[in-house]
């Protein structure tokens, strides 16, 4: 490494961490980014034409890698060898998925890219319930706009719907096409007075720089090595390398924050994960982006300097109102998408339009018996076939030779995925702590999670699987069991969806949250959290934008206090 000590030591790669890293060194600081993970290059490693005849079990899940076999993520998952978690008796599941690789969860995820609305920053004052953001979304509105237009962000134009913000003339790149299943959905919405609109997601659909446009050729989740989707490890990364302001080490788990004898952070502490060794590194400034699951974490673990119960947590507040993003899904056989002409509907990997949450008047009316809402996403069309094909095409028959495969070209492409994206209202009762007992490989307490779906998010699934059966109905087809009319049954695990959020929320004081509206630790003033822990609410938008908009605003933030010599 470089001479120490760097001005800023950013742990994480992903988002938070990507984009800080990105900000702080195009401001002429000097940084240190830590990675768990092992080094990753998309370029060098996406099997973009792949076939998934040609990978083991024809690339379908195992427990190493539980997205499939040709799913970005290296080392990482739900579960990684010795390094547990655990989750507190009595509660209901939870899942923590951790990629464990330079770029962090930006090499595999959805792209989806929705802005959080006006509501979703005051939801309290709407409702009463959950918790206010110390700022509006007019503050942070010009992040987004600075976020769009820097990783790329395909969409439609203006919509104008209620709390789905349209973004302002020369922000996005231009929405593709619907893809033909998708109109045949959307008319089924229609029917029943609610409309679609284009998807707003991470990928090119025109050059950016030296990243090409998308041109459909493999699922997103493998990563890009041409960097039409957007990942930090193309689109953040090499930018802030270029500036020679940057170092990185890999394999470098980080598991406290160190403090000097004034009380301020004096950078970290970490094993190198290779050789097992323990190393210090030292900073002006430490910013934390390791995930709303592991900041939380490190804060915990962080005692030295009178912090008995870890660094911001006085009041009991880190690791505290963790959410996820409420999840159901329903496939549906459709008739009259069968016996179609050859089409090839790859496209991008995720859907061309969606469906924003519409139900907001007949809240207001007392309509509906939860609040807040869900976006529904939708797949199908003629994809690469998987091996489970077989589950739905011979509609339990048994078919074998001729028949089979005369029913297989039949019904191919007629299956249509339909699934909710929904918030959550955060409660006491879903938060980490650290588990008295474990310890990971290298002798570090692991989080141990606690977690219960609210009543409003189980009214919110029973909503979501009635609306999904009808759209079916209205297309001519049937359900493909299994299936939960049930919200209680229907509802996704929690950490199920990746999104999980909250454990460090900003505030306006430190006795209601751990972070001040920068993100900047109330408790140490040299001390940042950049990524989804400080978030107060989980909307019905998929949060990586967010994160992006927010770890920008706080880096530009600390670098404006570092050139005034305020840290």
């Amino acid at each position: 490494m470089a001479a120490e000590p760097f001005d800023v030591l950013i742990v994480g790669s992903g988002a938070g961490g990507g984009m800080a890293a990105y900000e702080l060194t195009r401001r002429g600081l000097k940084v240190l980014l830590l990675e768990a993970g092992r080094d990753y290059d998309p370029a060098d490693e996406t099997p973009m034409f792949n076939l998934p005849a040609e990978a083991p079990l024809r690339g379908e899940p195992t427990p190493d890698k539980p997205m499939g076999y040709y799913d970005a993520t290296v080392g990482g998952g739900w579960d990684i060898p010795d390094e547990p978690y655990t989750v507190a008796e009595g509660s209901e599941p939870f899942k923590w998925w951790r990629p464990r690789m330079l770029g962090g969860r930006t090499n595999h995820w959805g792209r989806v890219s929705l802005r959080f609305g006006p509501y979703d920053f005051k939801p309290h004052s709407r409702d009463g319930l959950g918790f206010d953001w110390p700022v509006t979304y007019d503050e942070i509105a010009p992040w987004y706009d600075k976020v769009e237009k820097l990783i790329g962000v395909s969409g439609g134009p203006a919509q104008g719907f209620e709390n789905t913000p349209d973004s302002p003339e020369g922000c996005l790149q231009p929405a593709p096409p619907p893809k033909p299943y998708e109109l045949l959905v959307g008319r089924a919405f229609a029917s029943m007075g609610i409309p679609t609109a284009p998807t707003r997601a991470a990928i090119l659909t025109q050059p950016l720089g030296e990243r090409q446009a998308c041109f459909y050729a493999t699922p997103c989740i493998r990563g890009c090595s041409i960097g039409a989707a957007f990942q930090s490890t193309t689109g953040l990364l090499p930018q802030a390398r270029a500036t020679g302001n940057l170092t990185i080490r890999t394999d470098a788990m980080v598991y406290q924050v160190d403090l000097d004898s004034a009380g301020k952070a004096s950078g970290v502490s970490f094993i190198d994960r290779s050789t097992r060794q323990h190393h210090n590194a030292k900073a002006k400034a430490v910013v934390l982006s390791a995930g709303a699951g592991e900041t939380a974490r490190i804060l915990m673990n962080s005692r030295g300097g009178g912090f008995r119960n870890g660094i911001g947590n006085d009041y009991g507040l880190v690791g505290r109102y963790l959410m996820d993003t409420v999840g159901t899904k329903v496939t549906g056989q459709i008739p009259a998408l069968e016996g179609l002409p050859v089409t090839n509907d790859d496209g991008m990997s995720i859907m061309h339009t969606y469906v924003p949450w519409w139900g907001y008047q007949a809240q207001a009316r007392g309509e509906l018996n939860f609040p807040r809402g869900y976006h529904v996403e939708m797949n199908g069309g003629r994809l690469m076939p998987s091996m489970n094909l077989i589950d739905w095409l011979d509609d339990g028959k048994g078919l074998v030779g001729p028949e089979l495969r005369a029913s297989m070209r039949q019904r191919y492409g007629s299956t249509i995925r339909l699934g909710s994206r929904g918030e959550m209202i955060p409660n006491d009762d879903c938060y980490c702590d650290l588990d008295p007992k474990v310890k990971d490989k290298w002798g570090v307490p692991v989080l141990r999670f606690h977690w219960k779906w609210g009543e409003p998010e189980i009214a919110q699934a029973t909503h979501a699987m009635a609306t999904f059966l009808e759209v079916i109905d209205r297309m001519g087809g049937t359900p493909v069991p299994p299936f939960e009319r049930d919200g209680r049954k229907a509802i996704s695990k929690g950490g199920e969806i990746i999104h999980e959020v909250g454990t460090a929320r900003m505030g306006a004081d430190a006795k209601t949250s751990v972070v001040d509206s920068f993100g900047r630790s109330w408790a140490v003033r040299n001390l940042f959290v950049a990524d989804g822990a400080v978030m107060v609410s989980s909307p019905d938008k998929n949060p990586t934008l967010s994160i992006l908009a927010l770890s920008w605003r706080t880096a530009s933030h600390l670098a404006d206090l570092a050139q005034r010599g305020e840290l």
